[in-house]
C-alpha cells in the first residue's frame, strides 16, 4: 500500500494559475473593456432617453390632469403606466444584453487561455493545474509559489509577465 502511495505521488505534478490575471495582461483585454464600454453607454443612452420622454409626458399630465376631461385623463394614466413598465422591462433586457456581450467578447480570450495553460501543463509535467485567486471561486486553498505557472502560461501566449511579486 505504501509503495502505492508513492508511485501514485511521483506521478502528480499540481500547478495553479489565475485566468483572469492572465487576462488582465492579453493586448485584446483593452480592447474587451472598450467594446464592453461603448455597448453599455450605447444602452445608457437608449434609457436615458426613454426616461426623458416619460419625465415629459408625466410633467405634462401633471400640469394639465386637472383640465383634461376623463377619458383623456384614463388614457395618459393608462401611457404613462405602459411607459414605466416598457422601462423597467428594457432595463431587465439590457442587463442581460450586456452580460451576452460580455461572454461573446471573453469566451475567445478564455478559450485561448485554457489551450495556453493545456500546452503548459503537457510540456512542463503538470498532471493537473488548479485556478486560483478569485475570490470565493479559488478551488486552491493552499500552493507554493514555484507551483504558479501563471507567467509560463503569458509566455507561451507570447506575452512578457510582469516583474515578480505584481500578480494578484
Amino acid at each position: 500500500l505504501t509503495v502505492c502511495g508513492l508511485g501514485l505521488m511521483a506521478q502528480l505534478k499540481i500547478g495553479y494559475t489565475n485566468a483572469d490575471y492572465i487576462l488582465s495582461l492579453m493586448p485584446e483585454a483593452k480592447q474587451i473593456e472598450s467594446d464592453l464600454t461603448t455597448y453599455e453607454t450605447q444602452l445608457q443612452n437608449q434609457l436615458k432617453s426613454k426616461y426623458e420622454e416619460f419625465q415629459a409626458k408625466a410633467a405634462d399630465y401633471q400640469q394639465n390632469a386637472a383640465s383634461m376631461i376623463d377619458a383623456v385623463r384614463v388614457d395618459k394614466e393608462n401611457e404613462l403606466q405602459n411607459m414605466q413598465a416598457e422601462i423597467q422591462q428594457f432595463e431587465q433586457q439590457a442587463q442581460q444584453s450586456l452580460a451576452t456581450k460580455r461572454n461573446q467578447l471573453i469566451s475567445p480570450a478564455y478559450e485561448k487561455i485554457g489551450t495556453a495553460i493545456e500546452q503548459v501543463a503537457k510540456e512542463n509535467g503538470y498532471s493537473h493545474v488548479f485556478s486560483s485567486g478569485a475570490p470565493g471561486l479559488s478551488v486552491l486553498l493552499y500552493a507554493r509559489e514555484e507551483d504558479n505557472i501563471s507567467n509560463l502560461v503569458l509566455k507561451k501566449m507570447g506575452i512578457d509577465p510582469p516583474a515578480e511579486g505584481t500578480e494578484e
